[in-house]
């Protein structure tokens, strides 16, 4: 069988940080990974804003509460754990994006940690570096054939990693980048091109 690993914000979800910039006014939150290739240098931006605006926890947990998935993005996920092993590779935190993960139907993720204190927001702590490239190179080092998609900078590594790896929406600066990855711009395309490399999978062997 193989295996699918799906970044989460931009594929599934809406940009998290995007709804804090309309619920704060403050547009450098709508920054994200398709316009910053520095992962660190974001967040160090977004840790920033979110101290000096004096922005809690708390006051993030009700936004990320309010979200809902986006509206296939369910139907989709169902039935890729029919067909895949599943799991979200994603750049964000758990305790960010639980609130997202439960309406999911709590799908296996592999993501990072915040630091908290007092409910004020004091940092990060990355699970590890190049995390979604180690992730696929250790499922690939398991036998897995591995498929990837996500739309942005900080999945590059993981989608050249994979076996296939698919652009799900990704903006067209990125895509004119990397043009040697192909793009999709719905759930049911991705659905469509995950059965025929699935497919020819199964033919060649």
């Amino acid at each position: 069988m193989e295996y699918l690993c799906l970044d989460l914000e931009g594929v599934l979800v809406p940009e998290i940080w995007a709804e804090v910039a309309k619920h704060t006014g403050e547009e450098k939150f709508n920054l994200t990974t398709q316009d910053i290739k520095d992962y660190s240098e974001l967040m160090d931006m977004r840790m920033e804003l979110v101290n000096s605006m004096n922005i809690s926890m708390s006051d993030i947990n009700n936004i990320v509460a309010n979200m809902e998935p986006f509206e296939c993005s369910l139907d989709f996920l169902n039935w890729a754990r029919d067909n895949f092993q599943v799991t979200i590779v994603s750049d964000s935190f758990y305790e960010l994006v639980w609130p997202l993960i439960r309406k999911l139907g709590t799908p296996n993720m592999v993501c990072h940690h915040l630091e908290i204190v007092d409910d004020q927001l004091k940092g990060y702590k990355l699970r590890q570096s190049e995390n979604k490239k180690k992730v696929i190179q250790t499922l690939k080092s398991l036998k897995f054939k591995v498929f990837a998609s996500g739309d942005s900078y900080n999945d590059i590594q993981m989608l050249k990693e994979a076996d296939f790896g698919v652009f799900f929406q990704a903006p067209n600066h990125i895509r004119q980048e990397f043009p040697e990855i192909v793009g999709v711009e719905s759930h049911k395309e991705l659905k469509e091109a995950l059965i025929e490399q699935s497919n020819f999978i199964q033919m060649t062997g």
